[in-house]
């Protein structure tokens, strides 16, 4: 099909969440530097200020009127559900502008999974329009059956015992009932009605997913036998543009630190940007951490300890205990601290990004996920590419010491790494010129021209 040289605008719409964001803003940096304009479409919530990176995008506000207060107060399901009632009609108006603003130039909308009402309303003026998981494959293919296994009473189990929950989900190994991405905050049926949204494909022109075939083969076979539109697993993202897209101010002091520690002697521990925790929680793995012997880098989100602003609350005994062998920040430039010689382990809430970012940099995990894909995520780590030990129940000091000294110190752990070094050497061949995903990327690309 002959390439079009007009209507080379695309208009991105990311979730209002730094998860989100990052792998958004990624994609359009490598749009961008493959000729397209970039209009980025967003909400107040955590808006992303440009820097000076982002000088030749278009940032626009799609106006909603939530109040501030929704975004912590209804948790992500909730928050997401009643965002895209608000924003379905607004954002209709907004693209409606952009369109006699950009004269008709703008040839696709690339909108995050949960922002539907960008499907929607490309839909309304006849544009073409692409979803984007920043979620793994196999979350992707967990919402899809998400119905199927509910009608079927399949998921039965997350609402009963715990021992229930443990059991593995047929056809779906190796996933367990409690693998399933469902949320703490929500129940089955909100999630059920965010996923029905998320997964409906039948208005869009293709699906694109921030994955390797490395990673997922299977998954992404199955998408692609499943849906009838094109797949392009295009991933790991920040593997191809690494522009700095943090909400929060880095404090890069902790690469001074690392610079004065030993190769593989340091342990980092960050658990993104929405996850809580307890005191109670923080002070068990500060006591494990030390009882473990091994030097670490700990980033303590503000807001991040349950009704504290800081570590202010905690205990002296705290700062002891990190004092000895710790480092603590606020925030931490993840991608510079995960290729840094002397980090051995990551301790995460395992996060799609954090993933992708810790296995590109060949260091294996200690998983403790919260929430949703999270679940998914950790499941893989340690069942499927072997290269991270969960840690669930209920955290204490001894539970803690335990899977740090696996990690770091046992046999166990360096069998561990030299897995996910195996797995560093074959994403970074992916998004080489002749890999996967960047041969995937590539096709996306001539697709976006073509439409």
């Amino acid at each position: 099909m002959e390439e079009k040289p007009t209507r080379r605008r695309v208009v991105l719409v990311p979730v209002p969440a730094q998860g989100h964001i990052t792998p958004m803003m990624q994609l359009a940096k490598i749009l961008h530097s493959k000729g397209f304009s970039i209009t980025i479409a967003q909400t107040k919530f955590n808006y992303f200020n440009p820097s000076d990176d982002f000088t030749d995008f278009q940032f626009v506000t799609i106006p909603e009127s939530l109040p501030e207060s929704d975004f912590d107060d209804l948790r992500p399901i909730l928050f997401l559900l009643k965002l895209n009632k608000e924003c379905q009609m607004s954002f209709k108006d907004c693209l409606g502008h952009l369109l006699v603003q950009q004269g008709n130039e703008i040839s696709c909308v690339i909108y995050d999974e949960f922002m539907y009402f960008a499907g929607d309303a490309a839909k309304e003026f006849k544009l073409p329009n692409v979803i984007f998981s920043t979620t793994n494959a196999t979350t992707f293919v967990c919402r899809s059956v998400f119905e199927k296994l509910y009608a079927n009473n399949v998921l039965a189990p997350l609402k009963d015992s715990k021992g229930q929950q443990d059991e593995l989900v047929p056809e779906y190994h190796p996933l367990r009932y409690k693998d399933f991405p469902v949320s703490c905050w929500a129940t089955l049926e909100s999630i059920l009605e965010l996923y029905r949204n998320t997964v409906d494909e039948r208005a869009a022109s293709a699906v694109i997913i921030n994955t390797a075939s490395c990673l997922e083969s299977s998954s992404i076979s199955w998408l692609k036998q499943q849906l009838e539109i094109p797949v392009y697993p295009i991933g790991p993202l920040h593997m191809v543009d690494s522009t700095p897209t943090s909400l929060l101010e880095e404090n890069k002091s902790c690469i001074e630190w690392l610079n004065k520690q030993k190769v593989n002697s340091v342990i980092y521990i960050s658990l993104g940007s929405l996850a809580l925790m307890e005191v109670n929680e923080v002070m068990e793995t500060a006591s494990g951490l030390d009882s473990s012997n091994q030097h670490f880098l700990w980033v303590i989100r503000p807001g991040s300890i349950r009704d504290s602003e800081w570590i202010e609350c905690l205990p002296e005994e705290f700062l002891k205990m990190v004092s000895r062998r710790g480092y603590v920040v606020k925030w931490a430039p993840q991608k510079e601290v995960l290729a840094h010689p002397a980090v051995g382990g990551f301790w995460s809430h395992c996060g799609w990004n954090s993933t992708l970012e810790s296995l590109g940099e060949g260091v294996p995990m200690i998983c403790r996920p919260f929430s949703t894909d999270q679940k998914v995520n950790a499941r893989y780590l340690e069942c499927v590419w072997k290269v991270g030990i969960q840690v669930e129940g209920e955290l204490d000091r001894g539970v803690v010491e335990r899977a740090v000294k696996r990690l770091m110190v046992d046999e166990e752990g360096e069998e561990m790494r030299e897995r996910a070094f195996s797995l560093k050497e074959k994403l970074i061949a992916s998004v080489r010129s002749g890999g996967s995903s960047h041969k995937s990327l590539e096709e996306f690309v001539h697709f976006l021209r073509t439409l």
